[in-house]
């Protein structure tokens, strides 16, 4: 048995934004035993655009990593929302407020840039040693002391013992299967019916583009938005590339099993998916390359009832996953690693019973907050995709109010309610301050 609990051995499986967060959140509360087992060769840097919000910036920053993340990321000053087909503006909704307001700007950068600086912050810590090329194997004992399999490409598969195992291992979590297999508890994947292409243009491309450069050098993301279908754009990389994220009906992967969740996707497809979309948005389509085309499948599973069975946690994805359109996914997974990293450093002991109630503590203070912006970004992405009719009528009633300055937002991400409630969350606070409440009456 560890004789402290910061010599507690910790095994993290993926190094993914919330696996990252656990390992770097536990190292700067001192934690000297911190494995982090990813199937990946290296971490790569890839991906497309994301949202840096202030709930997510005010946890970067605390762990020594936001300044060289807001170094790349752009500060977005404003959104507008407009009609897909006509390019007609729905809604403007100004966004200098909230720097002051939370600490922090809402920033946008590229999700390589954060991953990079999770990471590098993660190497300037020795006690967090990185195992690449290795699965982990279903966790076959959850307690006292949990052990799984350590999979390498190359060499022996080998038993790894721990004192305490976060399971960050995403959507297809193979720990949150068998956990809810030994609970006996039924909660499956679910088909949301919708997928997304991830599309980056360059400012090279678009050089001769005067329209399109525009909005690469603003400080903007933009909404497009029809029925079943959106684009929202910003640029990223200091204003060097235009991300663009969309969502649309789910056609392509109809046959597609469980197991994948991308296909190399047809770029005819993709401009009939958007035809009629207007010229601008056509043009900013059409940059894409042939045979860079990727659709990715959006899903999500149904809510578990608990994150925790004695000392192994599931974190982000495997317990959360959400839809894109509050733009929080990556955010709440980096709440879950910081949370992790708190708790674990109020322990009073070594004891099993212990890590069990500490992890109890770190889903209380988390799984509502998930839960409640996973079914919040559901309801967005509904009111974004309304075809003719009474319901869409109202919606756009709503945003000529917002236009005047008055009423709801019916995109949640820029409704000013909806960004109190997530951005002035501080999750190291919440977590320092109920700890001891919550700890004493598990």
């Amino acid at each position: 048995m560890a004789q402290s609990p910061k010599d507690l051995r910790i095994a993290i499986l993926g190094a993914g934004m919330g696996g990252l967060t656990c390992a770097l959140s536990l190292a700067t509360e001192g934690f000297k035993n911190i494995d982090v087992y990813e199937y990946a060769t290296d971490l790569g840097f890839v991906g497309a655009g994301i949202q840096l919000a202030p709930n997510m910036a005010r946890v970067l920053d605390r762990l020594g990593v936001w300044k060289g993340i807001e170094a790349e990321a752009v500060n977005i000053e404003d959104t507008s929302v407009r009609v897909g087909a006509t390019d007609t503006e729905l809604a403007y909704v100004q966004l200098k407020y909230i720097q002051e307001t939370y600490g922090y700007p809402h920033m946008v950068g590229h999700r390589s840039s954060l991953a990079n600086g999770l990471y590098q912050g993660c190497l300037a810590h020795p006690a967090i040693k990185f195992h690449f090329s290795t699965s982990a194997d279903a966790v076959d004992r959850y307690g006292p002391q949990p052990s799984f399999m350590a999979i390498p490409r190359q060499g022996e598969p080998y038993r790894v013992e721990a004192d305490v195992v976060l399971a960050a291992d995403g959507i297809k979590s193979k720990t949150r299967d068998e956990m809810l297999k030994r609970l006996n508890i039924n909660a499956g994947i679910k088909d949301t019916h919708q997928a997304a292409y991830r599309i980056m243009i360059h400012k090279e491309q678009i050089k001769d583009d005067p329209e399109l450069l525009a909005l690469m050098e603003s400080t903007r993301v933009t909404r497009w938005i029809g029925e079943k279908r959106h684009i929202i754009a910003y640029p990223v990389s200091n204003n060097t590339i235009y991300n663009l994220s969309t969502t649309q009906p789910d056609t392509n992967f109809a046959a597609a099993t469980n197991a994948t969740y991308t296909t190399r996707g047809d770029k005819s497809a993709m401009l009939n998916v958007f035809g009629d979309f207007c010229p601008m948005v056509q043009r900013m389509l059409n940059y894409v390359p042939e045979g860079e085309v990727c659709e990715w499948k959006l899903r999500v599973h149904e809510p578990l009832p608990t994150w925790v069975h004695e000392s192994v946690a599931l974190v982000g994805d495997a317990c959360h996953p959400t839809l894109p359109h509050l733009a929080q996914g990556a955010a709440q997974a980096i709440e879950d690693g910081d949370v992790l990293g708190v708790v674990l450093s109020r322990l009073p002991d070594t004891k099993p019973e212990s890590i069990n109630k500490a992890l109890r503590v770190y889903e209380k203070v988390r799984k509502d907050r998930a839960y409640a912006l996973v079914d919040l970004a559901a309801a967005s992405g509904r009111a974004l995709h309304l075809g003719d009719g009474a319901a869409k009528e109202e919606r756009d009633r709503q945003f000529a109010a917002l236009k005047r300055g008055d009423g709801p937002v019916p995109d949640k991400w820029a409704d000013a309610d909806v960004q109190r409630e997530i951005y002035g969350f501080d999750c190291s606070k919440v977590a320092h301050e109920s700890f001891d409440e919550y700890f004493n009456a598990l």
